[in-house]
Order: structure tokens, then C-alpha cells, then sequence
């Protein structure tokens, strides 16, 4: 079995030592899917929203949580980060949007869990901004994609299968 980074040799939590690690540049994808009902989907595409523009405030939610991860993830290394993109792209079947973050950084250690938190955090504001049409939402499939750079390396999810968002 790999050791855990996060334990010391007591077995007790702490925040790994990066500072002998190389400065490159390094890029995180993850993904999401809300579903919902087709009315709600509605709701977003025509802009008639009751709390307002749905996909302008997720966006800028799950920009602000990629920067706040280390405040919400105990043993998330404060980052520099370099840029954040989050988008959507919206689903008839099933009916739901799926939702991409991208994080970038040039330091020490990755941007996944940054990744990760945005689309959770983008997530959560649609079903926040939507909550009072459809209590019934979901999130799926909340996964790193792909991360670039580093000691380890590139690394890409498997491809979902057709049949899913």
C-alpha cells in the first residue's frame, strides 16, 4: 500500500513539506453534473431565474472557492493561483447542466483539490439559486478529469461512458 502523505510517522495529520519540490506549472480539470428538472433547466436558459443569473453567480462562486481551498480543506497548502475558469454546458437528456473547472498555478504542489472545491462550490450556488423551483436537484460524477505537471506527472480520468453526462 502508498504511503500517506498526510500522516506523520505517529500516524497523526499534518501538512506535507513541499519546500524541496520544484517551482512548474501545473493545471487541474474537474467536472460535475447537476440534474434537474427539465422546467428548471428552462429557467436558467431563458434567464428568468427568480434569484437572477444563475450561471454568472455559480461562476464566480466556484472562482472563489478555487482561491479559498485551503481555508475549507484542512491540509491544502495556500496557493498562487494563476488562473480559474469555470464553465457550463447544459444537458436536455438527462436535463441538467454539467460544470467544468480548470485551476492553474506555478508552484510547488497541484491544484486539484482547488479544482475539485470549484465545481462542488459551483454546484451547491445552482442548486442555492434554483432551490425554490426544483428541491429535488442532484449532483453526479463530481471527479478529476485531468492534472498536468509535477513529479507524478499527467494523469486523465477514463472516458464516461456515452450513456452518461
Amino acid at each position: 500500500m502508498t504511503k500517506l502523505s498526510h500522516l506523520n510517522e505517529r500516524g497523526e495529520a499534518h501538512m506535507v513539506d513541499v519546500s524541496d519540490k520544484s517551482v512548474t506549472s501545473r493545471t487541474a480539470i474537474a467536472e460535475g453534473f447537476v440534474t434537474m428538472e427539465a422546467t428548471t433547466l428552462a429557467l436558467i436558459e431563458s434567464g428568468t431565474a427568480q434569484k437572477g443569473d444563475v450561471l454568472a453567480t455559480a461562476r464566480i462562486a466556484g472562482i472563489m472557492a478555487a482561491k479559498k481551498t485551503s481555508d475549507l480543506i484542512p491540509l491544502c497548502h495556500p496557493l498562487a493561483i494563476t488562473k480559474v475558469t469555470v464553465d457550463f454546458t447544459p444537458s436536455q437528456n438527462p436535463p441538467g447542466l454539467h460544470v467544468e473547472a480548470q485551476v492553474r498555478v506555478a508552484g510547488q504542489t497541484g491544484v486539484e483539490m482547488e479544482a475539485l472545491t470549484a465545481v462542488s462550490v459551483a454546484c451547491l450556488t445552482i442548486y442555492d439559486m434554483l432551490k425554490a423551483a426544483d428541491k429535488a436537484m442532484t449532483f453526479e460524477g463530481i471527479r478529476l478529469v485531468e492534472k498536468t505537471g509535477g513529479r507524478s506527472g499527467t494523469y486523465r480520468a477514463a472516458a464516461k461512458p456515452t450513456s452518461d453526462h
